[in-house]
């Protein structure tokens, strides 16, 4: 099985590998447009990069199987949420999707985000640190490590690979 990474994020491609581990796979990633803003700003702009991604990678990657993660934020009446999405494309069949962990950003964060910023750099800023995005995510700054970017996206992928092994059990 071919399976193609919309993204060269390593956090999302360890987070594929990690979901695929029990499978024979070759991975191949690909650095795909979300084709929604950089700043994704509700769940259905997030969810629509995610497909977007997977799409895309199955596609141009020639593969079996696409998968696209993306994160994004929401407005609450509690807040700026952090949101994270996945999408998996295969053929012959609509995208299957999927979300992830929630939480509450700090209000400074928040701020920035709501003022155009990207929460990549700005987690960086916030942080201190380099490449955060890459590495342990505002997840892993915010819940002081007990989960990070790639355990996250992990989940998420395996919600996304549980649902596509389901449904080709059913021949569907």
């Amino acid at each position: 099985m071919k399976i193609i990474i919309g993204s060269k994020n390593p956090a999302k491609i360890n987070a594929v590998k990690n979901s695929f581990a029990d499978h024979e796979a070759e991975f191949v990633s690909i650095d795909i447009p979300s084709g929604v803003d950089k700043q994704p700003f509700s769940d259905e702009e997030t969810i629509q990069g995610a497909i977007n991604r997977s799409v895309g990678a199955l596609k141009r990657g020639n593969g079996d199987i696409g998968i696209g993660l993306e994160g994004g934020v929401y407005e609450t009446s509690h807040g700026l949420l952090l949101c994270n999405w996945g999408a998996l494309a295969a053929h012959n069949m609509d995208p299957i999707i999927s979300g992830g962990a929630r939480f509450l950003l700090p209000e400074e964060v928040a701020a920035r985000l709501r003022n155009g910023e990207e929460l990549g750099p700005v987690m960086d800023d916030y942080a201190k640190m380099k490449n955060v995005r890459k590495h342990e995510g505002a997840i892993g700054i915010f819940t002081n490590g007990m989960i990070n970017r790639v355990d996250m996206f992990t989940h998420v992928t395996n919600l996304l690979v549980g649902q596509y092994t389901y449904h080709q059990k059913l021949g569907r």
